[in-house]
C-alpha cells in the first residue's frame, strides 16, 4: 500500500446528472476522503473542485489518476488528479 497525502481534483464539464455520485462513488471505494468540496454550474457547464486524501490507498496515485480520468471520459467531463504539493508549486506567484 501507498500513502496518499491530499490531493486536489478537479471535474471541468458539460453538466450532467450523477457526476458527483459517479466520482464519489469511486473515491469512497478505494478508501479516499473527501476533506473539502465546491461545485459550481454557471451556465450549464459544471466545475468542481475536491481535497482529498487517504491513510490507506489502494492504489498508486497515478493509477487513481488514470481511472478518475477514464471516469471523466464516459461522462463527458475533464477530470484531473494533482498531488496538493505540486499544485501549490504550480499557482505560487
Amino acid at each position: 500500500m501507498n500513502e496518499l497525502k491530499k490531493s486536489i481534483i478537479t471535474v471541468i464539464g458539460k453538466d450532467s446528472v450523477g457526476i458527483i455520485a459517479k466520482v464519489c462513488t469511486y473515491l469512497s471505494s478505494n478508501n479516499i476522503n473527501i476533506l473539502d468540496i465546491n461545485q459550481t454550474i454557471t451556465g450549464g457547464y459544471f466545475n468542481m473542485m475536491m481535497i482529498v486524501e487517504s491513510e490507506e490507498v489502494i492504489k498508486t496515485f497515478p493509477d487513481m489518476a488514470e481511472e478518475l480520468k477514464q471516469i471523466g471520459d464516459e461522462l463527458g467531463v475533464v477530470i484531473q488528479a494533482q498531488r496538493e504539493e505540486i499544485f501549490q508549486m504550480m499557482h505560487r506567484i
